[in-house]
């Protein structure tokens, strides 16, 4: 069944539903998140002076049979990504979060496209380690933060109960970063349990304008050492402005929270996202910035596959390019190419098309933008280099196979991308390894023994997951791995992935 990997970028639902929390601490790649996901921090509970229980999550219990397990959670049915509800089988829990936070996140858009839908698929929790319940969907949200996803991971929060320790941890910190923070601060002064640290608490005691409960949790917090130096002295000027007219700027810290980041923001301090973690980038895309930092943030986002094509061309044309050189260049670009589409102008499209593929490929942007014009660049009668570019990006877009079976190709490396656009492996062998590695996945290449083990002992998902990681690796290595990896995708009938895995290597990974 061929699927429409291209759903999982636009999902942005947001439901609410019920389920129980659990589980070990999970961030190992991630530190950025809200201190108290590493750190055992008390917080006040409220005004009565009484201190909840510590906010590492909480110790697993048994589940009764008939409550909603959270590694169910999921935004795409198995109707939209046909994939089975089984998928899992019997790797146990704690090895498919171990798989999902190993796998690479700065890829191919395809091997992103494919992780998203397994992160955002609806499946049944694995039968080994039901106790470990709630470990694959922190994986899964942790790893959707660690690519900048964060639309993608608060629909997923929705679909949970938020108003469990680990989970509204990481909701509160997506709200700081998309600009929601007063809804989560709702729910933490409804719940001060909630409250992830003391910096949290004070924060949302502020922003609903309880000023003196706020000052009051900053004397509490430094009484009882839960503030660092560097937060009391954030904290101060946060919550007394005047304090900062007369002191030099903050230290900029080298992994600020989220929190910090917003706290730095409100007094006036912000700090720039291109050295932060890409998840930060989204802070940039609110409208209380200047255009270059909503394109720069645009880019990162749009290269880890977390915004789509179109939301990076709407802030491509918000405006006119003030000035050349860098990314104004590129923008200048594919608004001219935009523009002659628009208009019809065949000879416009061929004159502008070769800088905008150049300007987008050096950026590693080349792949939204064929998914943006691939097929009406495919319509049009060009010739010389705009034909073979418009070609490509015709392959790199949705519509690569009816784009391939209508093209008539024009030299060798062209009838290759063809054949495998339609599953075929082509005619002649070619001698480069990478293209001869992807030629063969679709031959009458074989798997081998370890994947044909876990397909055989009802592992399928966790085969996928490796494939994923063959793939990323044999594209800079092992082009033999990347053969593994394409022919164990077409065996679990991933033909779509595999074929759009294989034409992103051939054209991205060679000056073809």
């Amino acid at each position: 069944m061929r699927i429409e990997l291209s759903l999982v970028l636009t999902v942005t639902l947001a439901l609410a539903g019920t389920a129980r929390a659990q589980s070990e601490d999970p961030l190992s790649a991630i530190d950025w998140l809200s201190e108290s996901v590493r750190e055992d921090i008390q917080v006040p509970r409220g005004h009565d002076g009484a201190v909840v229980q510590s906010a590492a999550p909480p110790a697993v219990s048994v589940t009764p049979l008939d409550t909603p397990r959270l590694d169910s959670v999921g935004l795409l049915p198995g109707s939209t990504t046909g994939l089975p509800a089984d998928l899992w089988g019997d790797t146990g829990a704690v090895e498919i979060a171990r798989l999902i936070r190993a796998t690479p996140s700065e890829t191919l858009p395809a091997v992103q496209d494919l992780f998203y839908m397994l992160l955002l698929a609806e499946l049944d929790p694995p039968e080994k380690g039901a106790a470990d319940d709630g470990v694959i969907l922190l994986a899964r949200l942790d790893k959707l933060l660690e690519m900048g996803a964060l639309e993608q991971a608060r629909a997923l929060l929705e679909r949970t109960d938020p108003a469990q320790p680990a989970l509204f941890r990481r909701w509160f910190d997506i709200s700081l970063l998309t600009g929601h923070e007063d809804r989560a601060c709702r729910a933490m002064r409804a719940t001060p349990d909630l409250a992830p640290t003391f910096p949290a608490r004070i924060f949302c005691l502020a922003r609903g304008n309880d000023w003196n409960a706020a000052a009051l949790s900053l004397e509490t917090g430094r009484a009882l050492n839960h503030i660092t130096e560097y937060q009391d002295a954030l904290l101060a000027r946060f919550l007394h402005p005047e304090l900062a007219e007369d002191q030099p700027p903050l230290p900029a810290p080298s992994r600020p929270s989220p929190l910090v980041f917003r706290l730095l923001e409100a007094i006036g301090e912000p700090l720039p996202t291109n050295s932060l973690p890409v998840a930060f980038a989204q802070a940039d895309l609110r409208h209380n910035g200047g255009w270059k930092a909503r394109i720069d943030a645009a880019e990162r986002l749009a290269r880890r596959g977390a915004i789509s094509p179109n939301q990076l061309l709407g802030i491509y044309t918000e405006a006119l390019p003030a000035a050349s050189g860098g990314v104004w260049d590129r923008v200048a670009a594919v608004q001219k190419l935009d523009v002659a589409l628009i208009s019809g102008d065949t000879d416009a499209v061929q004159r502008a098309l070769p800088a905008a593929w150049s300007e987008m490929r050096a950026a590693g942007l080349v792949v939204p933008l064929s998914r943006l014009y691939g097929p009406r660049l495919a319509r049009l009668a060009l010739g010389g280099t705009a034909k073979s570019m418009a070609f490509r990006a015709g392959l790199l877009s949705d519509d690569y196979e009816a784009i391939a079976s209508t093209h008539g190709p024009l030299s060798r490396d062209e009838t290759l991308l063809r054949m495998i656009a339609t599953g075929q492996p082509g005619p002649d062998p070619m001698r480069q390894p990478l293209p001869a590695a992807v030629q063969q996945a679709f031959a009458d290449a074989t798997l081998g023994e370890n994947m044909r083990y876990r397909l055989e002992h009802r592992e399928i998902g966790e085969a996928i997951l490796m494939a994923l990681q063959l793939i990323a690796d044999g594209a800079e290595g092992d082009p033999t791995d990347v053969t593994e990896g394409l022919v164990l995708l077409r065996q679990v009938g991933l033909e779509d992935a595999a074929r759009r895995i294989a034409l992103q290597l051939l054209i991205l990974g060679r000056d073809t």
